[in-house]
């Protein structure tokens, strides 16, 4: 499935999105929205258009919770209010960060507020990003659900974006599954409405494919990013340095995954690879798609993972030419993880992990290139600038699940 014909169902499909479901609009946005299908279901809220659990069956046919967060909604809102870690959040205007909170459209210069590292960066769109807003519910029905959220300048960007946030679930076998295998399916389609701007957006959904049976992942969970041969480099802060590192030569190869490896197995080789005195991933790989691909947003698979422990896999394709990989090593084991999970592993005879631990999980944001706004000579303005006269900015990925 190539970008160009999904973009010609988005733009005709935008102004009828409540024919296709129970249209609704809600001031609440703490109330939980469960979606299912067979061997899947997902809750979701509109604060942030976040999903806040996704349970899948296990090698034993045991449902599984496998995203970090909050049984009670409204901890969501303490979260952005105090450790702002972006669980399970749709991210934006302009995910992942900019330099300076700084960059120029044309002969234009834009500022907006910087929210990391002492004002030296802008991360997820600013102080209050997508993730701490109250979208709208535009649409529901069993099996997916749409967010919408009008953006009038938020953070000082430069004019007004309408974004919808759909997510849906299905197991039914198709040509791209003909397994019929667990899928959750996300489109973030953008609209510029009124002034050329950056875009770049991303979910921030926070994996656990062991369901914290166990205190980490770095010794059950195997990783593969099959096309990623690069990755951007950054300075101490994660802004990037002009750089494009080989993931077989820099760091001692502990970057390299396109074979497939444990998580934790080169750890201890990443020292500084997440920034100054940590010890871990948190960087965006680029993704360089096979020379049989025409198209370069062609829908591909980019992530493979698995957990020896449940034996739960995942995969995600995505039309993105980039995605963030985040090992988690900011956590600290000060927040617990949901009473439900601890509650399952009990019925499990499983004493597992009982807080967010270091290295307890690991993000996956499928993206552009981080801060390609800034560093035009990369080539990704196309990708991140947009404007009344250009398609949307359109983000699709699936997540699909099996078992090993």
């Amino acid at each position: 499935m190539h970008l160009k014909s999904y973009l010609s169902t988005a733009l005709y499909g935008l102004p009828v999105l409540s024919q296709a479901a129970v249209a609704v609009t809600t001031t609440d946005p703490f109330k939980a929205y469960t979606i299912s299908a067979k061997n899947i279901s997902a809750t979701l809220i509109p604060y942030g258009a976040r999903l806040t659990s996704l349970k899948v069956p296990d090698r034993n046919g045991n449902f599984q919770d496998v995203v970090v967060g909050y049984d009670d909604p409204k901890r969501y809102l303490q979260d952005t209010e105090t450790n702002r870690t972006f669980f399970g959040a749709v991210v934006g205007r302009y995910a992942n960060r900019i330099k300076n909170g700084t960059f120029s459209i044309g002969t234009e210069e834009y500022h907006i507020p910087e929210n990391e590292n002492g004002g030296k960066d802008t991360l997820h769109g600013g102080p209050l990003g997508y993730d701490g807003r109250n979208w709208t519910v535009t649409a529901y029905s069993n099996s997916s659900i749409t967010f919408t959220l009008v953006d009038r300048a938020f953070e000082d960007f430069p004019g007004d974006v309408i974004t919808h946030a759909t997510f849906s679930v299905q197991t039914e076998a198709t040509n791209e599954n003909p397994e019929g295998l667990p899928q959750l399916t996300t489109k973030l389609v953008a609209l510029a409405l009124t002034e050329t701007t950056p875009i770049m957006l991303a979910n921030h959904i926070y994996w656990n494919l062991n369901a914290f049976k166990n205190e980490t992942i770095l010794d059950d969970t195997w990783l593969q990013l099959p096309l990623s041969k690069r990755l951007i480099g950054t300075d101490g802060i994660l802004i990037p340095d002009g750089s494009i590192l080989d993931v077989n030569t820099a760091y001692n190869g502990s970057a390299d995954f396109t074979a497939g490896k444990l998580v934790g197995q080169d750890i201890d080789e990443a020292v500084h690879l997440c920034g100054s005195n940590c010890t871990g991933y948190d960087n965006c790989f680029i993704v360089d798609r096979p020379t049989q691909y025409t198209a370069p947003n062609s829908i591909v698979p980019i992530v493979r993972l698995n957990s020896s422990t449940t034996g739960i896999s995942l995969e995600v394709a995505t039309n993105q030419q980039a995605l963030q990989i985040y090992s988690c090593n900011g956590q600290n084991g000060t927040i617990p993880i949901k009473d439900s999970q601890i509650k399952l592993n009990k019925e499990e005879g499983i004493d597992g992990a009982e807080y967010v631990n270091k290295y307890g999980c690991l993000v996956i944001e499928t993206e552009g290139w981080i801060d390609g706004i800034n560093n035009p000579e990369w080539g990704q303005l196309s990708d991140q600038i947009y404007s009344p006269e250009t398609g949307p900015a359109v983000n699709y990925a699936t997540y699909r699940f099996g078992t090993v």
